[in-house]
């Protein structure tokens, strides 16, 4: 079981100038572009390298995984308990939580959320198969099902391919290199 630290703690942490833990944000780079903890080091859980990151920072190494709103987080710290990392925890409600606190954050320009890029992919796509299909062909209505059945699919296993899709795509991309920190964080 991965452990919760809620945003005050978390928050409180950080300022009583004790050893920090690593920051590790799990998200996209273009969320964490628009709203990030300033010492957060950046690795998507798509790119996250447990078993390098396990052995570049020590396996006793205490990190905080943060996301939007804690799924991937959690994800990302199971993969982090199983590369071995012993003291990892969850910000409990991910950067919802933190922002919705009132906590300090670096904020850049506002973004549309994966999420909702998801959303409006899928609903165009059931929308363009059922005018297809009722215009052109009725084969054109299995669109409409695939996309209802991947949607079925993600909610039932958590796991959404269009929304990996959409994360690589180039709008969802920051300037930058793409790498995340290459130096260690201040502890």
């Amino acid at each position: 079981m991965i452990d919760q630290v809620s945003p005050q703690v978390l928050a409180a942490r950080l300022n009583d100038g004790s050893r920090q833990p690593l920051l590790l944000d799990v998200r996209t780079p273009i969320e964490h572009q628009e709203v990030h903890l300033p010492q957060a080091r950046l690795r998507p859980l798509d790119e996250l390298d447990a078993a390098q990151l396990a052995k570049q920072e020590g396996q006793d190494c205490e990190v905080v995984v943060i996301c939007r709103s804690g799924g991937r987080a959690s994800k990302a710290a199971e993969k982090l308990a199983a590369a071995g990392m012993s003291k990892v925890s969850v910000l409990d409600g991910g950067m919802q939580a933190w922002t919705g606190a009132g906590l300090p954050a670096n904020r850049g320009q506002k973004m549309m959320s994966l999420e909702r890029q998801v959303r409006i992919a899928a609903g165009s796509m059931v929308v363009i198969g059922v005018a297809l299909g009722t215009l052109v062909h009725p084969g054109f209505y299995g669109l409409s099902a695939f996309v209802g059945a991947g949607l079925v699919f993600a909610g039932v296993t958590d796991w959404c391919g269009m929304g990996l899709l959409l994360a690589k795509a180039p709008w969802n991309q920051t300037g930058g290199s793409g790498s995340c920190c290459a130096t260690k964080s201040a502890r």
